[in-house]
């Protein structure tokens, strides 16, 4: 059926919602892209008139989408090459959602996003439509065909799994820019030992290059190896500058809400470290440099001002 200006604008208006659903479902925008865009072809062919709470359809719609993308994407992330992270969105993007609580924040921070793939489909669903979105049982169990208590159960498991695979808390964002800054100026040094005093001492550090860009396919585990790691990442090699096409600026920011290094060559961003710090320091470093992933990044730098890089590495 052909939509009325009217079913067009209550779409429109409720797309951010849906992107920010989206996103936190599958870790992916170019994905959240699509899940969204076949949404409005579902609401395109549906009897809209006939539909009492269309945020209610829409969502529904949605999570069911995502729920079928997540089930497939289990089987081809069997397949990946090496360590598989989510799309990075940096500082303002608008598919990040909302922001007005913890733990509206805190689901979309990186740390938890990575946390998520170890849920499965319906528990990941449950748990952000409750903890992100506020969702009532009653209505999560009404999208996801459950019973209301059988939602309140599943959410308990998730969250404690969430829980379990947690950091300890984090520091505000001014403590956390002045440990970016220490960890920089620590890692240039070309000295092992002030970056083991910033790691906490159980720090990962994990890559995703998805077969395209050389990235360990284990996780560096223990402040003394991710220190090495670090500091080796640092150092100025021919070989890098070759990989990457020239050296590449540096620059401090946020992405999903912590704290970020952005790494940008000619406009184009070629990677992206997230850091999870606590009180006892850097506990963990995952780095985007996927370029399939740094697409959505490469056009939000390109729309902003950023400034000279802090320095040029290699």
């Amino acid at each position: 059926m052909a939509l009325t200006v009217n079913d067009v604008d209550r779409f429109e208006a409720f797309r951010p919602r849906l992107e920010a659903i989206a996103y936190r479902l599958l870790g992916s925008a170019s994905e959240t892209e699509d899940a969204v865009q076949e949404t409005f072809l579902r609401w395109q062919a549906a009897d809209t008139g006939h539909i009492r709470v269309p945020e209610a359809w829409l969502t529904k719609a949605l999570t069911n989408l995502c729920l079928n993308q997540l089930t497939s994407a289990r089987a081809r992330r069997e397949t990946y090459v090496g360590q598989w992270l989510p799309e990075p969105l940096l500082a303002g993007d608008p598919m990040l959602g909302p922001a007005d609580t913890a733990e509206q924040r805190e689901s979309v921070s990186y740390a938890v996003l990575a946390l998520l793939e170890r849920l499965s489909p319906g528990e990941r669903a449950v748990y952000v439509l409750r903890e992100a979105f506020d969702y009532p049982h009653r209505e999560i169990a009404e999208i996801l065909d459950l019973t209301e208590a059988a939602s309140q159960q599943i959410f308990h498991r998730a969250k404690k799994h969430v829980a379990d695979g947690k950091a300890r808390s984090e520091i505000d964002a001014a403590a956390a820019r002045r440990v970016v800054d220490e960890f920089l100026a620590a890692a240039t040094s070309g000295e092992t030992e002030p970056l083991v005093r910033l790691l906490t001492q159980d720090a990962v550090a994990i890559g995703d290059g998805g077969g395209k860009v050389p990235a360990r396919a284990k996780a560096f585990e223990g402040a003394l190896a991710v220190a090495k790691f670090m500091r080796g990442l640092f150092k100025p090699a021919k070989s890098k500058r070759d990989l990457v096409g020239g050296s590449p600026g540096i620059h401090v920011t946020t992405a999903n809400g912590g704290p970020a290094i952005v790494a940008v060559l000619d406009g184009r961003v070629v990677g992206v470290v997230c850091l999870e710090i606590t009180p006892e320091g850097i506990a963990a470093f995952r780095s985007q440099v996927n370029p399939d992933k740094l697409e959505r990044a490469t056009r939000r730098w390109a729309a902003g001002e950023h400034g000279a890089p802090l320095f040029h590495a290699f």
